[in-house]
């Protein structure tokens, strides 16, 4: 069957958000067809384009941040001082014709500049206006700074992860600022649907700690419930046996068999069956004894284990059991499974082309599309403001000539 049109195409979205909140988000509607506009300071682009690491052309010449390409795919630069009076003249103008903006200041920034929310519903009433920060636009917090470990912290993630009985620590992603991508996408969508509908556009409200109260997994309701405050159990399941590290041969994997059937079928895969039997440790409750667990379920595991490679375990579970190499990022992007879903994939950014991740959203008529080129800052100014907005090109020129854009 022929690939149909893009499920977001004929969507434009101003992008005026910085890092990887907010961009990553308007990257994910490019990869369904959005066409995204990012805006730029002239003279003070989007920090994450210094980060490394660094691509370099055939002569050795610098030509910009790997980094920053992960999360810049497919979207057309344009630069744009938002302070200037011609410059807010022009976002606002821009807003006019678009679908959806994307902004992730501090609340009020945008405001102060006269480009906030009431001014641009005002303007475009089915504009739909994205805005993604720490607290949030409502509540006590929301003029606070907040990064990524601000939002672990303050979301309470940061409290669950590390070794038991150790202090806690920062899970190492981002995933302050993935979540809050991931749920800002979710809400411009179901916006972009109403609107469909005929309804009128709306504000879309993220919070990054809002975002990883919902990675908490059980700790809310454990506590809600039972009063129990969730802590640090390491590789440790908090009610599951056995469910988590184990050392082999060459490193460590995650080995899961904790029903009942699965601890049966897994001591016949490793030659002991008689112990899928034994009375003592025959149901998951008395596997997840402490004392039991550490002195008849763990040495066994371990005894399978020691001998064999990862691979060599990997091969041996099959399809039957939960046991999967805790992999490397080098064996990660060498995976034969992720290479044959396409999970990486090479854009152009200048005069290089860059390997990163591709998506994971596998649409079976309208597939993402993810080889869009990186843009440099201000490359697709001409094409964004005279030949899809309109100015004329005496506009266009003092407008470059005044540092405007």
């Amino acid at each position: 069957m022929n690939a149909r049109a893009h499920p977001l195409e004929g969507i434009v979205v101003i992008d005026i958000t910085r890092v990887v909140a907010g961009p990553y988000c308007s990257q994910m509607l490019a990869d369904l067809g959005a066409t995204v506009i990012k805006v730029e300071h002239p003279s003070d682009a989007d920090y994450v384009r210094s980060f490394p690491p660094r691509l370099r052309d055939a002569e050795g010449n610098d030509v910009g941040s790997g980094y920053f390409a992960q999360y810049n795919r497919h979207k057309l630069g344009v630069s744009l001082d938002l302070k200037h009076p011609q410059g807010k003249q022009l976002l606002r103008e821009l807003a006019a014709k678009a679908d959806v903006l994307i902004e992730n200041f501090r609340p009020g920034t945008m405001d102060k500049l006269g480009l906030g929310w009431p001014a641009l519903h005002e303007l475009n009433p089915r504009l739909i206006y994205t805005c993604i920060s720490g607290y949030g636009h409502e509540g006590p917090n929301s003029l606070r700074p907040s990064y990524d470990s601000t939002a672990q912290a303050a979301g309470g993630l940061w409290s669950m992860n590390g070794e038991r009985g150790q202090p806690p620590l920062r899970v190492g992603s981002i995933l302050g600022d993935l979540a809050a991508s991931f749920y800002a996408t979710i809400g411009t969508l179901a916006a972009l649907r109403d609107v469909d509908r005929g309804g009128q556009g709306q504000r879309v409200d993220i919070s990054q700690q809002d975002s990883v109260v919902t990675l908490t997994e059980s700790a809310i309701v454990n506590y809600t419930v039972d009063s129990k405050i969730a802590e640090p159990l390491g590789n440790e399941h908090a009610f599951a046996r056995p469910y988590g590290q184990y050392p082999c041969k060459d490193g460590y994997v995650f080995f899961g068999s904790y029903t009942d059937k699965l601890w049966r079928d897994s001591c016949a895969i490793f030659g002991e069956p008689e112990l899928g039997v034994d009375p003592e440790i025959d149901t998951m409750a008395k596997r997840f004894d402490e004392a039991t667990y550490q002195r008849r379920v763990r040495p066994a595991i371990e005894r399978w284990f020691a001998n064999r490679t990862k691979a060599e375990l990997e091969a041996m579970a099959g399809d039957r059991i939960a046991l999967t190499p805790i992999k490397r990022i080098d064996e990660v992007v060498t995976d034969a499974h992720l290479r044959a879903r396409e999970m990486f994939v090479r854009v152009p950014f200048g005069k290089v082309s860059v390997e990163v991740f591709g998506t994971p959203m596998k649409l079976s008529r309208t597939p993402p599309r993810t080889d869009g080129a990186v843009p440099q800052l201000g490359q697709h100014n001409r094409e964004v403001y005279v030949d899809w907005l309109g100015i004329d090109a005496e506009r266009f020129e003092a407008l470059r000539g005044a540092g405007v854009i």
